[in-house]
């Protein structure tokens, strides 16, 4: 194969892989499977993003109110002072749940997973203000972008600090995994499975009240 041939077999592959490649929606440049993602502030919808683009609104006075950059901070919340009792005055009907400061509301929301989608709960907020004050890492989330997310199914009694995205990413789970009246043995394994993954990619962050330490 002639040297001219060989450059044109070179980029038509080349091509070809940058159309396979995700573009990130606000410069249209390909980017990888592992990138970063804004939050639109407006249609809460997530958008993904280059490094260039990452970097831009990597500072918080950038998106001008918005867009935010999602974090990538997760943490597995040990000790975290959440009894039954508590659990009922936050009024969450089911047994897996998510909650974050939403700006435009001026307080905290709450949502769950449920086989329609993200579902609001009216949340109870003396009730998550107790919560608060046993659990000082609650005052520390970032606006919009980060959750609390706590998973009490089937006896779990899990909590995390994670990126809203993962809280998106569960929901999209179960909306499109879900059958019949109790979801099936399918969801149920992928819903384990999510929270085993999660604990793997999480830091250990032990509650002391108003002291936390760290395990790495």
């Amino acid at each position: 194969m002639s040297p001219s041939k060989l450059r044109q077999v070179a980029r038509r592959a080349t091509a070809e892989q940058e159309a396979a490649l995700e573009r990130c929606e606000l410069c249209g440049e390909p980017i990888e499977p592992d990138h970063r993602h804004l939050l639109d502030l407006e249609t809460r919808e997530l958008m993904c993003t280059c490094r260039a683009c990452r970097i831009l609104f990597d500072s918080g006075a950038a998106g001008g109110g918005h867009f935010r950059l999602v974090p990538e901070r997760r943490l597995r919340l040990t000790g975290f002072e959440m009894d039954d009792v508590l659990w009922e005055e936050l009024r969450i009907p089911v047994d897996m749940a998510f909650f974050f400061f939403r700006s435009d509301a001026g307080r905290v929301v709450a949502y769950y997973p449920s086989p329609a989608g993200p579902t609001e709960s009216l949340l109870e907020l003396d009730a998550w203000e107790q919560l608060e004050r046993a659990n000082p890492v609650l005052g520390r989330l970032e606006q919009d972008v980060e959750a609390l997310l706590v998973n009490r199914a089937r006896g779990a009694r899990e909590c995390f600090v994670v990126p809203i995205e993962d809280c998106y990413s569960l929901v999209g789970l179960i909306r499109t995994r879900w059958r019949g009246l109790t979801g099936g043995r399918e969801v149920w394994d992928e819903i384990e499975g999510f929270f085993a993954r999660l604990s793997e990619r999480s830091k250990e962050l032990v509650n002391e009240r108003e002291e936390a330490t760290w395990r790495s």
